[in-house]
This record gives structure tokens, sequence and C-alpha cells, in this order.
């Protein structure tokens, strides 16, 4: 991921204008740090069946990092968690103003798919990559789960309905990242099973981050902590103990998936899922 995190360095939004901070803006959460958890899923699925693709498969990577960064920026804003912090540094509306703020996160999403329709791929690769990542990300993915999440504040869901939002809002994009790198090495047909995982990996990973929300304080998360009160999170509606049986639940059900996986795919992508698996019993 070092190679990774150079190639992202040399690719931030430049931009040329008398704008005192927009450059800026766009640039301080992308380089605030963050664990690239997505990237390195893409990734992995590609160094399993063809590392001579690394090189181009970074530009699809640093697309979908750059759109899941413009998530974090306007799910921190005033209007939706209001957060002071995020990736360990200020939030941008905290930094700058909430006008810079929404602005910056209109940009990354739009410059997303800028980085990718240059990826040096076919373009019917290409087409693919951008309807995963637009579907995804967009309408019945990412903002379909927060304008859920948004509009039933104060409002208690069943577990069903949680389980939908959070698919959404944070599910879709793990699993469209592990479906992305199946496609850019012309594995589709494992493409639906990496999303299906992805998918129940993503789930795993709201409910961790819902933990570890009453578990850890700001500095420890690198982000504002203790805002789910309101919010239809796992540990609201099931009780923290519920919310940790659930998590270990899926916990096991990944890891069985995982030895489904080929030998290449599962020694790729082992080192990240292991990482992430149990870190709510940490």
């Amino acid at each position: 991921m070092e190679q990774f995190e150079a190639f992202l360095g040399a690719h931030l939004p430049v931009v040329t204008s008398f704008h005192p901070h927009y450059e800026l803006s766009l640039r301080q959460m992308l380089t605030g740090g963050g664990k690239r958890f997505r990237p390195a899923l893409l990734l992995g699925v590609v160094r399993a069946y063809n590392p001579l693709l690394i090189q181009s498969a970074y530009h699809v990577a640093l697309a979908i990092e750059v759109l899941h960064t413009y998530s974090l920026i306007h799910d921190d804003l005033p209007a939706m968690d209001n957060a002071d912090l995020r990736r360990g540094i200020p939030t941008l509306h905290k930094t700058y103003d909430e006008v810079s703020a929404i602005l910056a996160g209109d940009a990354l999403n739009t410059y997303a798919f800028e980085i990718l329709s240059n990826a040096p791929l076919a373009d019917r690769v290409i087409v693919k990559l951008v309807r995963s990542l637009a579907h995804n990300g967009g309408v019945n993915g990412m903002v379909l789960g927060q304008a859920i999440d948004c509009q039933f504040e104060n409002q208690r869901l069943e577990l069903d309905q949680v389980k939908m939002l959070h698919i959404h809002k944070t599910g879709k994009l793990i699993a469209a990242s592990l479906q992305m790198g199946a496609y850019i090495v012309g594995r589709d047909e494992v493409a639906q099973e990496l999303y299906d995982f992805g998918i129940d990996l993503g789930l795993l990973f709201q409910i961790q981050d819902d933990i570890l929300d009453v578990t850890q304080n700001d500095e420890q998360a690198g982000k504002t902590t203790n805002t789910d009160q309101a919010k239809n999170s796992f540990v609201t509606l099931l009780g923290f103990e519920k919310a940790m049986k659930e998590a270990n639940t899926l916990a096991d059900k990944i890891i069985r998936q995982m030895t489904s996986f080929d030998e290449n795919l599962q020694r790729e992508l082992s080192p990240t899922l292991n990482h992430y698996i149990n870190r709510h019993k940490d």
C-alpha cells in the first residue's frame, strides 16, 4: 500500500485559480490518512489474478478512495453528523466553512470518475467499472443509505431495515471494490461471488464502527465519536452485548466464506481482512 499512497500523492487534484483555499480543501481529507480499506481490497483481487495490472489498477483504487472521501466530507457536515474530527484532523467545515466542504465533496465526487476514465485499461472494462462505482456509490447505493440514515434519526427502525440502511450506506462501496477488482483482471465469473462477500463484509464493518463509536474516544478513533445516539446504529437498536454477538456471528461467517476462495485470492486478501475482521474485539 506504500506504492498506492505514493500514487495518490502524485495524482491529487491540481487547480490553478485565485481562490485562497479551494485546492487545499480538495486535498486535505485525501492526504489526512485513512484506512485505505477499499483500495486494499481491490488491489488484493488484482494481485491474486494478474499482478501485471497493478499499476493500471491504482487509478481505479484511487477513484474509489476519492469517492469514499467525498462521502466522508458530506457525512460530517453540520446538516448530517456535524462532526469536528475526521482521520485525526479537523473536518473541512471546521477548517474552512460549510460551503467549502460541500463544494469539495461535490468536486471529489466527479473527480473520481475523471480518474477512472483515464485508467490505462480497455474502454469496455472502464465502462463496467464506471457502472459499478456509479451504481454502488449513487442513487441506489451509498446515497440511498445516507438518505435513510438522515430521514429516520430519532425514529426506531426494525433490524432488517437497519441492515438495509447500512448495506447501502457502507456495504455497497466495499462490495464494489471487490467486484471492480475482478472486472480489471477479466474474472467476471467471480465478480458476483466477491460482491456478495463484500456486502457481508461491509455490514460487519458498519457494526464494528457502531461498536467502536461507544468504546473509543476521538483520539483513538481519529474522528468524532459518540455521535450515534439519535441514529439507527446496531448498538442503539440492539444494545452493546447483542451488537457484539451480531458482529461475532458475521465475522465467523466471513471467515468461512474466505476458505472457499482459491488459494491465490486467500493469500492476497487475508492480510487485509484478518486485520479488520475482529477489530471490534480489540
